[in-house]
């Protein structure tokens, strides 16, 4: 039974969500929310209510994080802390300590608990790559031809290899890694929905890659099942179905832009530096060989599928922001 859940990243859309829904679970009696700035933002804009859970600030890469779970008795740990593109202060470099070296000041804490039971930590479908040579559609097992190198999805690559050998030394811990496509809804902010209510959308000529994304709602209802449920391993968790990057810009009635990969890449800088939208490398390549999972392991385990297919979930995300097909309304 989950009595005590940490979550890390509350000041986030997402971690926000997650710990409000654990917060009012009746069977749980303590929900703290950790992160380096509080997310009353979150209770004033975006409507979601904190209600009981208790907000300690804490950096992960710092060893408070180990004072927090001790004091509190903590069983279950949700780690929502990834930050998926650098912020105008830090750059790259913080944003690589604060994923990885956060992550194992994070797992050190909870290997040396007696009281930690269950561990969820969010990951990214990023693991897998972007690459020619990819096969049509990721199972849990595949490797990647050519893995990431870059920024947040080389990030996530070395966070799961702590995970795992945090599951080696606790087997009594039940860890759950979860590896998401593209977070998508209305109140998703990340670098692909900046990229979508763009007024013209650039795309790397000659390549139409295929899109996946998770819905926020189906994202969260995930999220609350492995805190409160034992269902140990790695999942994907991605809407049915892949959207063609051309059938996107149709839907969000934007025309796009082909250009030479170099020049795609010369405008990423360029947008980049003035803060417009983060076209980074690894972008680059899913803008040009897309990427699909498979979530059968997922539907088999919980008993359940996400509510948003991928096509579902990118319209929810164009109604919020008022964007239009051509001729009318997203189908």
């Amino acid at each position: 039974m989950t009595h005590t859940v940490l979550v890390t990243g509350v000041s986030r859309h997402i971690g926000a969500r997650v710990a409000s829904v654990l917060a009012a679970d009746p069977d749980i009696s303590r929900v703290i929310g950790v992160d380096t700035v509080p997310p009353l933002s979150l209770t004033r804009d975006g409507g979601i209510s904190l209600g009981r859970i208790e907000f300690v600030r804490v950096d992960l890469r710092s060893p408070d994080i180990a004072q927090v779970i001790a004091a509190a008795d903590i069983d279950t740990v949700v780690h929502m802390s990834l930050v998926s593109a650098p912020s105008g202060s830090g750059g790259r470099a913080a944003m690589k300590e604060h994923n990885v070296i956060g992550t194992m000041q994070l797992l050190g804490a909870c290997q040396r608990s007696a009281t930690v039971r269950r561990v969820v930590v969010r990951s990214t479908t990023a693991v897998y790559g972007s690459s020619p040579r990819d096969p049509a559609v990721f199972t849990e097992d595949l490797e990647p031809h050519d893995g990431p190198s870059h920024g947040y999805a080389k990030d996530a690559v070395e966070i799961e290899g702590y995970v795992r050998g945090f599951a080696r030394r606790r087997p009594d811990v039940t860890v759950s890694l979860l590896r998401f496509a593209n977070f998508m809804g209305p109140g998703v902010d990340s670098p692909l929905t900046r990229y979508f209510t763009q007024p013209v959308l650039p795309t790397v000529l000659g390549f139409d890659p295929r899109l996946q994304f998770v819905h926020e709602d189906d994202a969260v209802e995930v999220l609350r099942r492995m805190a409160t449920e034992d269902h140990p391993g790695t999942f994907n968790v991605a809407g049915a179905g892949v959207l063609l990057l051309s059938q996107c810009a149709r839907r969000a009635g934007r025309p796009s832009l082909p250009l030479l990969s170099p020049a795609f890449k010369m405008l990423g800088n360029a947008a980049r530096r003035i803060g417009l939208v983060e076209y980074s490398p690894e972008q680059l390549r899913l803008m040009s060989h897309g990427r699909a999972v498979d979530t059968g392991r997922l539907e088999a385990e919980l008993g359940w599928k996400p509510k948003f297919t991928t096509g579902a979930a990118f319209d929810d995300f164009l109604r919020s922001r008022g964007l239009h097909p051509f001729g009318g309304v997203p189908s």
